[in-house]
C-alpha cells in the first residue's frame, strides 16, 4: 500500500474536489474512507471509528433541530446532552462534532502517516471558513464540540482495546492460520463481546445453524456439510465455483467477487464500500443535511452493530469454522466419505481472511446496510451504479480501474456481495446465507428502535388514546415515570410517556405531562 506523504497533496485535492459537491456530514463520510484507505486493517477497529462521528454529528444536528422544530426532529443518540442555542450553525455543530471524534480516534501524530493529522486539521478547518463568523457559527461549534466530547465519554470502555488472545482449537474443522496466509494472529478475536450501539448485545441474533449440529464432529460428518463444499441442488459448492481454475465460475461472477472482495489495505474496506453505496444515493435523492445526518448515522450504527454480531458468531460459540482452503484440502481429515481431499486446491482470491468462516462479515455488512436504506428511503427499488476500489488497488487483474457495476436494488447488491465470497473461494454457503439473515435481523432492529421521530400529534400526553388527558394517562404516566430507559426497551410504545423524546421518561417529561393533564380534550 501506498504511504508516502507525497500522495497527501494529490489525495487532499481530490477529497476536498469531491466535498464541494457535498455537504458537512458527506465531506466527513468521504474523508473516513480515505483514511481508511491509508491506515488499512482489520475490519472491526474501522467499523467503529464509523458510526462515532457519524452518530455525533446526527446528535450535533437533530439538538438544534429539536430546538427549532421539535416535531420534525428524531430521538437523539446520546442522552443528557446541553440545550443549544437557536439559530445555531447545524454545519458547524456537525463539522467540530466530527472532529472531536475524529481527532481522537486517528493517530495524529504518526511517524508512519503524517497525512493524517492535516487531513483530519484541514477539512475541519475548510468547513469553518465556508461559515460566515457570528454567533450562529461560535454557538454551532461550541455545541458540535459537547456532543463530540460526550461521545467520546460515552464510547469509554467499550471493550475496543479488549485482550486479543485466541487458543487454536487443533481438531478438524476448527479455525486455523490457513496456507495461502496471511500468516497473522487472527484479527480481533474479542470484538463479539464490544458494547453494541443500538443492540442490546452482541449475540441477540445469534445463528445456531452449526451449534445445532452439537458438535463439530457431528457437523463435519453431515451431508450438509459436504455439500457446502461440493454443492448440490440447492447449494453453490465452494470447491468447484470458488476454485482459482475454476471452469463453471461465469466471467460475471468473476467480476462480481473481485468487485466486492475490498479487504485489502488501499481500498476502503468492507465498511467504507457501503458508505461509497450511502453517498451515492443520497447525492442521487438530493437529501438535506439533517435528512444525511439521520441516514448516515443509521447506516455507521448498522456497520458497527454488524461486525460485533458476525464476530459473536465467528469467536464467541463452540464452533469457530475453518475456511474453504482447509475444508476442501482437509489439512486435517474430516472424516466425511462424501468429500474427497484437494491439497493443491487454492481459491480465486490470493489470501484468505485471518478469522473462521461462519458468518461471513461481507454478508452481514451488506444486508444491514440493505436493510437500513430500505426502511429509510420506504423501497428497496433503487437503481445505482458503483465503482471498486479493488480494481484501482489490485490492478493485476486487468480491469478497468474504473469499472462500475449497476444494481435494481440494495438487496440486489446486498446478495451479490454475499455470493461473492463463494466465487472467492473464502466462504461457504451459509456463511453467506445465515450472514445475510443476520444482517437482515440486525437492520430492522435498530431501524425500528434507534433514532426514531418523536412523538407526534395534537396529543401526545394522550397515553391511552381516548381523546382526552385524564386520571388515566395520569396513571400510565406514573407507571413509567422514573422507571423507564427507553433504550433498552424491546418496544418503544413501552416508552409511551416519554413526551420530549429524549429516552427517558423523567421530570422534564412530567413537565410537559403535567401541562396538558386535565387541560387538553384531543380531536375526534
Amino acid at each position: 500500500m501506498i504511504r508516502s506523504s507525497a500522495i497527501w497533496p494529490a489525495m487532499a485535492a481530490a477529497l476536498f474536489t469531491l466535498a464541494a459537491r457535498a455537504d458537512v456530514v458527506t465531506e466527513w463520510n468521504e474523508l473516513y474512507k480515505a483514511l481508511t484507505r491509508l491506515q488499512g486493517g482489520a475490519p472491526c477497529p474501522i467499523s467503529r471509528a464509523g458510526p462515532m462521528f457519524n452518530l455525533a454529528m446526527f446528535d450535533a444536528v437533530n439538538g438544534i433541530d429539536r430546538v427549532e422544530n421539535f416535531p420534525t426532529s428524531f430521538k437523539p443518540y446520546l442522552t443528557g446532552l446541553p440545550v443549544p442555542f437557536a439559530g445555531a450553525s447545524r454545519e458547524a455543530a456537525a463539522a467540530a462534532a466530527a472532529h472531536e471524534v475524529m481527532a481522537s480516534i486517528y493517530n495524529l501524530q504518526s511517524d508512519e502517516l503524517p497525512q493524517i493529522g492535516p487531513m483530519i486539521h484541514g477539512l475541519y478547518a475548510a468547513q469553518l471558513d465556508a461559515i460566515p463568523d457570528g454567533p450562529a457559527k461560535a454557538n454551532g461549534v461550541a455545541f458540535g464540540e459537547a456532543v463530540g466530547t460526550a461521545m467520546k465519554l460515552w464510547r469509554f470502555g467499550d471493550g475496543y482495546d479488549g485482550n486479543p488472545s485466541y487458543t487454536l482449537g487443533g481438531q478438524p474443522g476448527d479455525w486455523c492460520i490457513t496456507p495461502d496466509g496471511p500468516f497473522v494472529q487472527p484479527f480481533t478475536p474479542h470484538w463479539g463481546n464490544v458494547t453494541p450501539w443500538g443492540l442490546e448485545d452482541g449475540h441477540m441474533f445469534r445463528p445456531t445453524r452449526l451449534t445445532d449440529y452439537g458438535s463439530m464432529a457431528n457437523l463435519l460428518a453431515s451431508a450438509e456439510y459436504a455439500a457446502q463444499i461440493n454443492g448440490s441442488e440447492t447449494i453453490p459448492g465452494v470447491k468447484d465455483l470458488g476454485a482459482r481454475n475454476s471452469t463453471t465460475r461465469t466471467a460475471d461472477q468473476t467480476e462480481a467477487a473481485w468487485f466486492w472482495a475490498n479487504d485489502r489495505d488501499g481500498t476502503s474496506k468492507p465498511p467504507g464500500q457501503l458508505i461509497d453505496i450511502t453517498l451515492t444515493v443520497s447525492a442521487q435523492q438530493n437529501l438535506s443535511l439533517s435528512q444525511n445526518a439521520r441516514l448516515f448515522a443509521l447506516v455507521a450504527m448498522g456497520l458497527g452493530d454488524a461486525c460485533i454480531s458476525a464476530w459473536d458468531a465467528k469467536y464467541d460459540t463452540p464452533i469457530d469454522l475453518w475456511r474453504p482452503i482447509d475444508a476442501v484440502r482437509e489439512t486435517l481429515n474430516d472424516g466425511n466419505p462424501l468429500t474427497i481431499s484437494d491439497p493443491a486446491w487454492l481459491p480465486l482470491n490470493d489470501f484468505t481472511p485471518p478469522f473462521p468462516a461462519y458468518v461471513s462479515g461481507h454478508a452481514t455488512f451488506a444486508a444491514v446496510h440493505a436493510s437500513i436504506m430500505e426502511q429509510y428511503f420506504g423501497t428497496d427499488n433503487i437503481p445505482f451504479s458503483l465503482e471498486s476500489d479493488e480494481f484501482k488497488v489490485n490492478t493485476s487483474l486487468g480491469y478497468p480501474p474504473h469499472l462500475t457495476r449497476s444494481f435494481s436494488s440494495f438487496s440486489q447488491a446486498a446478495w451479490e456481495n454475499a455470493m461473492s465470497r463463494i466465487w472467492l473461494g473464502v466462504h461457504f454457503y451459509w456463511d453467506a446465507m445465515d450472514g445475510n439473515t443476520l444482517g437482515y435481523q440486525v437492520g430492522g432492529y435498530l431501524f425500528a428502535h434507534r433514532l426514531r421521530p418523536v412523538p407526534s400529534g395534537p396529543c401526545p400526553a394522550d397515553l391511552v388514546a381516548d381523546s382526552v388527558v385524564d386520571d388515566t394517562d395520569f396513571v400510565s404516566f406514573a407507571v413509567q415515570y422514573d422507571a423507564f430507559d427507553c433504550r433498552t426497551l424491546a418496544m418503544p410504545a413501552n416508552c409511551s410517556a416519554d413526551l420530549n423524546g429524549d429516552n427517558f421518561v423523567d421530570d422534564t417529561d412530567f413537565v410537559l405531562f403535567a401541562t396538558a393533564y386535565e387541560e387538553f380534550l384531543c380531536p375526534t
